[in-house]
């Protein structure tokens, strides 16, 4: 096992949750994310917990008994920092239409403050976001996706998956 540090995009949550792990069908998945979560191995933006808690269901019940032992405020001034790079690697990119940047700068939106809390920190995201495989200067994007943004960075992103494997879990 590595001694690698994750933080978690929400839909790397919302989507086991409301498909191949739900709460009812495998406990055993959630019960063993605490472990890893409580001692910092899973790293929680504030972002993506108000995401979670913004819902109305069995993984917002879980969110809200957890034991987070790495809670960070996106507001931290060297993520700011960061993100203000971030977003305008975007506004300068010829690979995006202004769009991209316009989705990006809402204040809801997740994706820069994670790639940005990746960068300072070293943290591996975690997210399910596919990379844009077309992405050129030619056709240029109006989505910024994290994976391709997150490379500009230097952040490392992966699936749930690898961070499963890392981590040792098992479904039992």
């Amino acid at each position: 096992m590595s001694k690698e540090i994750f933080l978690i995009d929400a839909n790397s949550l919302i989507t086991p949750h409301l498909t191949f792990y739900p709460f009812d069908f495998a406990p055993g998945f959630w019960n063993q994310l605490e472990r890893p979560i409580k001692d910092g191995r899973i790293v929680v933006l504030d972002m993506v917990k108000a995401e979670i808690l913004h819902g109305n269901d069995s993984l917002k019940e879980w969110m809200e008994e957890l034991d987070v032992g790495e809670y960070i405020d996106h507001r931290e001034p060297c993520i700011l920092q960061k993100y203000g790079a971030i977003l305008q690697h975007v506004q300068n990119s010829p690979c995006y239409k202004p769009a991209a940047l316009i989705e990006w700068s809402r204040e809801s939106v997740a994706d820069p403050w994670l790639i940005a809390t990746a960068a300072v920190y070293k943290y591996t995201l975690i997210t399910f976001e596919e990379a844009n495989k077309g992405l050129n200067a030619k056709n240029p994007s109006k989505n910024a996706k994290i994976p391709d943004v997150a490379n500009e960075f230097g952040v490392k992103t992966e699936k749930l998956f690898y961070m499963v494997r890392e981590l040792g879990l098992k479904l039992m």
